[in-house]
């Protein structure tokens, strides 16, 4: 069955603000799955352009770089290692701070939007933590960091080194970011230079190509970009997903035309009104994933029921510091991987059958490839 209300969905009762009986269809957890593997690219690799794909994606989060080539990798069909390189040198791509203060990867003309759509609830996030000064200082780190970077981009480093001769404190400098737009400068940031960060200036880099942004546009855009790649969802995953809070994003989402639907526990969906939801018994084929990939984060990849409980602590640990790669089968997470001695290795979490391990074992050989020549 589809989740769109038709072919005999099955559907929840609620109430309308004028207190109407009304009906919603609901998703069920196959379903939600499916959809979210569509919408993500992994049903069926694209042949959509990097951009392209990276917008429908909702961008690429990406603090380990190597993990973006890889998630490419797994959704477009061709792709190779000098696509994405290519179009970060060429500016068609970009990297900094947006999204709960972690670094993403977005289309060049989607970053003042995208900056923009969070800067207020994450400036607000930082002040609350941040023990060493108040927005005052911060205000002042930031222009501190503005003129070091108004000749050229500058290493980490010697942005916080610079910032300590000025008096500032070595912790001023990773909100700064949230003060400032900066971009994370190529080489930096790409495949082969996956740790080297080194910063520019967004006015500089992406001169005269970032239109005047309207604050409430720009957060219903980031809102129907987290439903175009992730939904359907509650008003808490997109709150989640952009680090808003959830009476913000209750906000934003009202002002938008969507669907509502309701999942088997009773929750209540918002979604596109024309965006794909497969049936639930759509094949799924064996991808994997690198690192952080965007699918297994954030309350999408719980109702999407993609990582089996049991074993969520062999992918995301405290003893970590970045997630586990992983494979799917059937849509869901069955073992991890890793680059090692030249090849990609694999291990199941449990045994699959000798059909299953053959697909599994033909995808890590073209993955093995990938990461010989890309």
């Amino acid at each position: 069955m589809s989740g769109d209300g038709n072919n005999g969905t099955w559907t929840a009762a609620s109430e309308s603000t004028s207190g109407e009986k009304l009906t919603e269809p609901v998703v069920s957890w196959a379903e939600l799955n499916r959809a979210l593997l569509a919408r993500q690219l992994l049903l069926e690799r694209s042949t959509l352009p990097v951009v392209r794909a990276v917008r429908r994606l909702s961008g690429l989060q990406s603090q380990y770089s190597p993990s973006a080539y890889v998630g490419l990798w797994s959704r477009l069909a061709g792709f190779r290692r000098g696509d994405l390189t290519d179009a970060l040198a060429r500016r068609r791509l970009v990297q900094g701070w947006m999204m709960r203060c972690t670094i993403h990867m977005v289309a060049a003309a989607d970053y003042a939007s995208v900056t923009a759509a969070v800067a207020r609830q994450r400036r607000r996030w930082w002040l609350r933590g941040w023990k060493d000064g108040g927005e005052r200082e911060m205000a002042a780190a930031a222009e501190a960091v503005r003129n070091h970077l108004s000749e050229r981009p500058l290493r980490q480093a010697e942005i916080v080194a610079r910032l300590e001769a000025d008096g500032f404190p070595k912790s001023a400098f990773p909100g700064t970011q949230l003060w400032v737009d900066l971009i994370r400068v190529p080489p930096a940031g790409t495949w082969d230079l996956p740790r080297a960060h080194v910063y520019g200036l967004a006015s500089d880099w992406l001169p005269g190509r970032q239109s005047p942004v309207v604050a409430e546009k720009a957060e219903e855009d980031l809102a129907l970009g987290y439903l175009r790649g992730f939904g359907p969802a509650t008003a808490a995953d997109v709150a989640r997903f952009a680090g808003w809070t959830i009476t913000d994003a209750r906000a934003v989402l009202g002002r938008l035309e969507l669907r509502t639907f309701r999942d088997p526990d009773d929750a209540q969906l918002l979604d596109l009104p024309r965006a794909p939801r497969p049936a639930g018994d759509t094949p799924a084929p064996v991808r994997f994933l690198s690192h952080f990939d965007a699918v297994l984060l954030l309350g999408h990849a719980t109702r999407a029921r993609l990582l089996p409980r049991e074993h969520r602590d062999k992918v995301f640990s405290a003893r970590m510091p970045q997630s586990t790669p992983t494979f799917l089968v059937d849509g869901r997470v069955a073992g991890t991987w890793r680059f090692a001695e030249g090849r990609v290795r694999f291990t199941p979490f449990v045994s699959l059958p000798t059909q299953i391990l053959r697909v599994v074992d033909a995808e890590a050989e073209r993955l093995t490839a990938f990461h010989q020549d890309g």
